[in-house]
């Protein structure tokens, strides 16, 4: 882990409904949608600036979203083409800044401290990053600058899209202050429930709160955490891997989702990633958890292992999904997050001498 004292969030503007524009101009002006069928039970994995004029986002049910705006575009999720134009992304943010946590196709946390020796510098090279994405691309992304990742996540968000917010230290807690209660990383809808109940609407107020009214509103280790990001205070470096023992990918939801089809197709897709990692490294892998988390933040994990290893993003998938099932069965309920990962590696040529 590397702790660096100049962070960035970075991520790629509505990534989906972009690429689908690059990869069909016309799409450019009129509202998209990328997600199932609306005439089904699909849901909206990303919609473009045109379509959430009308109100349309992420998890919401694409039949919401035909009804709210009938002469949307519907397309289904393309994503090995995704997976291309991520890779295509990364490879160019690393020419920039070498040191970073990709935290998903879209998104990731960047060591600016290591190239740049202060905030002004570092405005520099993030404006150097969003540039060269552009010019690679033709995708745009939104740039948080930060002491810490809570500050540069939430930053990141303020100005959508190809936005770029930097918040010098100091001032984390004045940047904060004004912002929902929602809009820090961690709370979900039952914690904003809890707090707005509390009469907590804001960050500000968060971290305003002693410790006996932050026990009743939020008990437990969550309710400190939280009230510490509130203010600003985030101790997490960059997760940098510098050996991997397992491969995982993960993604945390705008809002809870509990329909079936969407949580299939968001595991296929990171199976996708995580099989490219994979063969990357030359690896297999032996063994696939799937990770649930619900909306009170609970966490559920349920794995499989195999007697040979796969690289296989379908197999992968297909065997995410069967453990995703499996845990929804124990227990039902919304998720806030999915994620799917591999492990028990092992070299994809090694392994062959080892059998022969």
């Amino acid at each position: 882990m590397a702790v660096p004292g100049i962070v960035a969030h970075l991520d790629l503007d509505a990534f989906y409904a972009a690429v689908e524009e690059l990869e069909n101009p016309e799409l450019r002006t009129q509202p998209l949608v990328v997600g199932g069928d609306p005439r089904g039970r699909g849901v909206v994995a990303t919609a473009n600036y045109v379509a959430r004029r009308f109100g349309i986002h992420s998890a919401m049910s694409c039949a919401e979203a035909l009804r709210r705006c009938p002469q949307a575009v519907f397309v289904r999720p393309r994503h090995a083409l995704y997976r291309e134009y991520s890779r295509n992304v990364w490879e160019t943010v690393r020419g920039i800044v070498p040191t970073l946590e990709q935290t998903g196709a879209d998104e990731g946390y960047l060591d600016v401290g290591e190239v740049a020796g202060d905030f002004l510098a570092a405005r520099v090279i993030a404006e150097a990053v969003q540039t060269a994405v552009r010019a690679g691309t033709s995708l745009t992304c939104s740039l948080g600058v930060a002491p810490c990742k809570v500050v540069a996540k939430v930053a990141s968000d303020a100005r959508k899209p190809a936005g770029l917010v930097v918040v010098p230290p100091g001032r984390e807690a004045l940047f904060l202050a004004p912002l929902a209660v929602r809009r820090l990383p961690g709370v979900g809808p039952k914690a904003e429930q809890r707090l707005h109940a509390g009469g907590v609407e804001t960050i500000g107020a968060l971290a305003a709160l002693g410790d006996d009214e932050l026990k009743r509103v939020l008990p437990g280790s969550v309710g400190a955490m939280l009230r510490d990001r509130a203010r600003g205070i985030d101790p997490r470096g960059l997760d940098l891997e510098v050996e991997r023992i397992s491969i995982s990918v993960e993604n945390t939801f705008e809002r809870d989702i509990s329909d079936r089809e969407r949580l299939h197709d968001e595991l296929r897709g990171m199976a996708e990633e995580v099989a490219a990692a994979l063969q990357r490294r030359g690896q297999v892998a032996r063994t696939v958890t799937t990770k649930l988390r619900y909306a009170d933040l609970s966490i559920r994990s349920r794995s499989t292992s195999l007697e040979s290893g796969i690289d296989e993003a379908a197999t992968i998938g297909d065997l995410g999904c069967r453990l995703l099932d499996r845990g929804l069965r124990d227990r039902p309920g919304a998720l806030r997050l999915v994620g799917v990962g591999v492990s028990g590696l092992a070299d994809f040529r090694q392994l062959a001498l080892d059998t022969s």
